[in-house]
């Protein structure tokens, strides 16, 4: 029988800055390897340690009532496996995760189920052949004299020597597009490195919370947290940021961050969310979960697990697809051509 993973949860949170990165920190009693004490041991650890139980309505109790009559002792892996992803399913939540051998437990209806709005084909279409790439991100210069960066994963580390670059690069342009379209997100520092960017001063960007109990609503005190400017060559100019709803997680933040900046104006659909810094913990079957453990805010005091609303809503369009036409590239284009400043 393994134990659950115990380490302890420091009341300053000032480290926690990669999501999907950092292991966090839960206590559970030692729990029987078998079918009633894996559950019970996910129920558990999700009840005193998850931290969107209100906000989305959840009656986590009723819950356990539901599905510990799934389990018996004749049940297989596999359908263990099973039932505990339904169960977590039901707090539909991407930053929650079940961890085996043979599979990997997830919740994925944040973005399926809605438009996709981006195509790779058009988005080839814009970047041609001659692009540029450095730190993992495409960039060019659209023959209206507006840059292109495309940015498609926080995952790997960005450069402070590659962004001075790129925007080198891109600085006889106009305006510039910056397109996180599908970024699934990654290294939040790293989402911060390249929104620093873009201001030439500290920002308040937002708010972070952590557990201070077992209760569904024990929390610290909102925390503030802020951008600061970036060391190197800073971007001056009117800036459009392209979002769909598979925009998750650090890149989630890296829009809320960027709504912050001066000359900012995000362009496309709702972002998918995943404002919970991600914890994790082991089943007494060694397997793992992963979980959302810290609330993260706007600079408004609200909520971004949910998404984070365009400043204008525009959608792929069938006719303009067909036309090999990206509708949200155009729309950024056209707001940067007809507008000084182009932000809110």
């Amino acid at each position: 029988m393994r134990k659950l993973f115990h380490t302890v949860l420091k009341t300053s949170i000032s480290a926690l800055t990669l999501l999907g990165t950092v292991t966090g920190c839960v206590t559970n009693d030692e729990l029987p390897d078998d079918p009633q004490g894996n559950f019970e041991a996910l129920w558990r650890i999700m009840d005193e340690h998850y931290c969107f139980f209100s906000q989305k309505g959840v009656d986590w109790q009723e819950v356990h009532s539901r599905y510990a009559r799934q389990f018996d002792a004749s049940m297989t892996a596999k359908q263990q496996f099973e039932v505990m992803t339904n169960m977590l399913s039901e707090l539909k939540d991407g930053h929650v995760n079940l961890y085996t051998s043979f599979n990997l437990g997830r919740y994925w209806a944040w973005h399926e189920d809605y438009p996709k709005n981006y195509s790779d084909s058009l988005e080839r279409r814009y970047l041609k052949t001659d692009y540029l790439i450095a730190s993992g991100m495409d960039y060019t210069i659209l023959d209206d004299n507006i840059g292109y960066l495309r940015c498609e994963s926080f995952q790997n580390g960005i450069g402070a020597g590659n962004l001075d670059d790129i925007l080198l690069h891109l600085q006889p342009c106009r305006g510039l597009i910056v397109d996180v379209r599908n970024n699934g997100g990654g290294n939040v520092n790293n989402a911060e490195e390249l929104a620093a960017r873009f201001t030439n001063e500290e920002l308040l960007v937002g708010y972070m919370q952590h557990k201070t109990g077992k209760g569904h609503d024990d929390f610290s005190s909102l925390r503030p947290e802020y951008l600061k400017p970036g060391r190197g060559v800073r971007w001056q100019k009117p800036v459009v940021v392209l979002t769909n709803r598979s925009v998750f997680s650090a890149a989630n933040e890296f829009v809320k961050y960027m709504k912050c900046c001066p000359g900012v104006t995000v362009v496309g659909d709702r972002t998918g969310g995943g404002a919970g810094l991600p914890f994790s913990s082991e089943l007494p079957n060694g397997w793992g979960v992963r979980f959302s453990a810290c609330p993260m805010y706007d600079r408004d005091r609200k909520m971004t697990e949910f998404g984070i609303d365009p400043d204008h809503k525009v959608d792929l369009t069938s006719e303009d697809f067909a036309r090999g036409r990206d509708t949200i590239i155009e729309f950024a284009r056209e707001l940067l051509k007809t507008s000084p400043n182009p932000s809110k």
